[in-house]
């Protein structure tokens, strides 16, 4: 018999990737999506047999109705307080009324809990939402993917095509980033949730490369001999990036302020992957740092 999934944030980049996944893994299907979504955006949802219900998120009746007969629900939703923390907040509660075993958070990112509260809004505010639901009735699994590998093409100091260089901060050039592709991502997610349990936290990478053996990579795909660049120590970054902060507050109200995706990349710089849980549930293909390197160096 099909297991009943729910996904909310099925209309995001990586909710319809999970979407994906669940289907090719022998899933049913269950998408929740706001009353005004854009038909564009749920399109492909339809034509791969995804079952989708309108609802308010607000209205917690609405989504305990559409949990019923639900074994795991998973949360691709992206925002600030109001999404990561209130409507999940929502969500949770209402997968719990209606008898929910299971909840996969919108955990996707660097693993933030050996982080110092403060270094990172967007991991403060998943944080937040983490002591809610672990005094809750229900089986939480976090699954940990570094960064996404899309990183890479958007010409980061960790790989800027504009001056040929890669960055690293203090003595982290031999220090191992966790990358993972989108859809790596949602494949194993797809897998978790296929599950009748699993630990309460995961830890995945497609790939994990330093700025030492990203430049040999650059390198011998494309022959282009990138500089390897320290930029400063970290807590000179770290400083920087609180400065930043408060001269930007404006930033407070954007998803991806220009001191938040620095947050991140000192997060990068600072926490690591030790031990990956790749093989834990079925054959993935995980994409390797070469093939992913490959798709877009010439």
């Amino acid at each position: 018999m099909k297991k009943n999934i729910l996904v909310a944030g099925a209309t995001g980049h990586l909710g319809v990737m999970i979407c994906k996944s669940l289907v090719s893994q022998g899933a049913k299907v269950i998408a929740l999506v706001r009353k005004e979504s854009d038909a564009e955006k749920t399109k492909p949802l339809n034509q791969m047999g995804v079952e989708l219900i309108e609802v308010d998120f607000n209205t917690i009746s609405d989504i305990e109705k559409a949990c019923e007969g639900v074994a795991c629900v998973v949360s691709a939703l992206a925002g600030l307080a109001d999404v990561i923390v209130d409507t999940q907040k929502l969500l949770l509660d209402a997968a719990i009324s209606a008898g929910v075993k299971r909840f996969i958070p919108s955990d996707f990112c660097t693993d933030y809990q050996p982080l110092k509260p403060g270094e990172n809004r967007n991991f403060d505010l998943r944080r937040t939402f983490k002591s809610y639901i672990d005094e809750k009735d229900i089986q939480a699994t976090s699954i940990f993917n570094g960064a996404f590998s899309d990183i890479l093409k958007y010409n980061t100091p960790i790989l800027n095509f504009k001056n040929k260089s890669i960055a690293y901060w203090g003595d982290k050039a031999d220090w191992k980033l966790d990358f993972t592709t989108m859809e790596n991502t949602a494949a194993f997610t797809a897998a978790v949730a296929l599950q009748d349990e699993s630990p309460r936290d995961l830890h995945i990478a497609s790939f994990q490369i330093s700025p030492k053996m990203l430049k040999e990579s650059v390198k011998a795909i494309s022959g282009q001999d990138f500089t390897l660049q320290k930029l400063s120590e970290l807590d000179e970054f770290a400083a920087n990036v609180k400065k930043q902060r408060t001269e930007n507050p404006s930033g407070e109200q954007e998803l991806y302020a220009k001191w938040q995706q620095a947050q991140y990349l000192y997060s990068m710089y600072t926490t690591q992957h030790p031990n990956l849980d790749n093989q834990k549930y079925g054959e993935i293909e995980w994409t390797s740092a070469e093939e992913y390197l490959k798709s877009f160096l010439k």
